[in-house]
């Protein structure tokens, strides 16, 4: 039988702190090439052994979260989809598609900064990670940067929409002037 770890509050480490200023900057560079910035890293024995960030938009492909990225090249580097004793840092909250892959994946724990209040499947709208279907179980930290993390979505988000009003000024203008 499996032990169910489930979600917990923890006190966080400097090595659980430096993983996820990684992760931050790796958001930073999903934010430069137009991405919704979101970063992962996963880590085993204390070293990092996969990163990534979100590339849905540049690579046409919903799937091209931070979180499947980081597996995708984890999977790949280990020649083994199961991710056995590993932890996962990630700025946002993972969504119900990347929590059944962490499942899935094997990951021991997962560590996020930042809950996604919208579509958070690690206890904020539900708890993939806990439920009775889950065949898998992982410990869940949350709240790690928090703040840190909060702000980088949300000053991207306010740029966006400050960007789509302009340029719904712009074509206005341009109908009117016809």
């Amino acid at each position: 039988m499996k032990e169910k770890i489930g979600y917990m509050n923890t006190q966080f480490t400097v090595q659980d702190q430096k993983f996820m200023r990684r992760a931050i900057a790796l958001a930073n560079l999903a934010e430069q090439a137009g991405e919704v910035p979101v970063g992962a890293v996963l880590v085993k024995d204390g070293k990092i052994i996969a990163e990534g960030w979100n590339a849905s938009i540049g690579q046409h492909d919903a799937t091209a979260h931070a979180e499947i990225q980081t597996l995708r090249q984890a999977g790949q580097r280990l020649q083994n989809y199961r991710l056995l004793d590993t932890t996962l840092y990630v700025t946002l909250e993972p969504c119900p598609m990347c929590a059944g892959a962490l499942l899935h994946s094997r990951v021991k724990r997962i560590v996020f900064g930042a809950p996604d209040l919208k579509a958070g499947a690690a206890g904020t709208v539900l708890n993939l990670f806990e439920s009775q279907a889950s065949y898998h179980y992982a410990t869940v930290d949350k709240g790690l940067l928090e703040e840190e993390c909060r702000e980088q979505l949300q000053s991207f988000f306010r740029r966006r929409r400050a960007e789509i009003q302009a340029e719904k000024q712009r074509n206005k203008q341009q109908s009117d002037g016809l």
